[in-house]
């Protein structure tokens, strides 16, 4: 599975995160510990807010280890939120069209996770959006597909609601199509402002979240970055962690 990191709060150069502690992201690249795979090494991607109301991103096929370009500009780019991920692929294609974030618009969104026997479904999510939508994509991802998916059952006008009808037109069609594999997921999405990071799995299974606040920053994460346990708070399963600031954050639990 993937790792990543998202991080709102006082503006910091990137290198703070992605390089400098025990547990970094590009570590977890090399080593990540709360995951099956032995390495995420299928490309990279960086995304985050500076002066405009859309996002800068930043993705490339090299693993994050070696890409010094990356290196470079994380110690260039100050930022007071951005996302930020390393790939393990599932099966698609090592692009960048298939590296996250994913951005449309003001948005951003990460994905960590599959949906179970996708290439069974692939087709009929896809028919669930409009072709304004249909037309943006440019990876093979099923992680994109969910993103498009969102904005399609109203992410504009209520998060929440666009979140719950997402995952459960993703049932049904896996329903549908006799699906045997699970739907897995931690998800992250910002408008430049609010952030929503969910853990959710229909089997006993999700993929590893936590997330670490206090009045300078927020992050959250797909594993600690340093060895210090008690800094971390673990997102339950099947819970939606909503911040709206510095210090305002809230875990509750996800209901379709």
């Amino acid at each position: 599975m993937c790792r990543w990191l998202a991080y709102l709060g006082q503006p910091v150069f990137h290198e703070k995160y992605l390089f400098e502690p025990e547990h970094s992201l590009i570590a977890q690249s090399l080593n990540p510990e709360r995951t099956a795979v032995t390495a995420n090494g299928d490309g990279f991607g960086v995304g985050w807010y500076g002066e405009r109301e859309a996002p800068g991103l930043y993705r490339e096929i090299l693993p994050a280890w070696n890409d010094p370009n990356l290196r470079s500009l994380a110690a260039q780019i100050r930022s007071r939120l951005f996302f930020a991920r390393v790939r393990a692929s599932t099966g698609t294609e090592t692009s960048r069209a298939n590296c996250h974030p994913f951005v449309h618009g003001k948005r951003m969104f990460m994905h960590n996770g599959q949906i179970g026997d996708y290439e069974r479904v692939r087709r009929a999510l896809d028919a669930l959006l409009p072709d304004s939508l249909y037309a943006r994509r440019r990876g093979t991802t099923d992680s994109e597909a969910f993103f498009y998916l969102l904005l399609h059952f109203g992410l504009e006008s209520d998060p929440e609601d666009a979140w719950r009808r997402a995952v459960a037109a993703v049932l049904e069609e896996m329903k549908r199509a006799g699906a045997t594999q699970p739907f897995r997921m931690t998800s992250i999405l910002t408008d430049g402002k609010v952030l929503y990071a969910l853990r959710y799995a229909t089997d006993p299974v999700p993929p590893s979240l936590y997330w670490h606040c206090d009045k300078e920053a927020l992050l959250v994460v797909s594993e600690p970055l340093d060895s210090d346990k008690l800094n971390w708070s673990e997102v339950p399963a099947q819970s939606l962690l909503l911040a709206e600031g510095m210090g305002q954050a809230a875990v509750e639990p996800f209901r379709i």
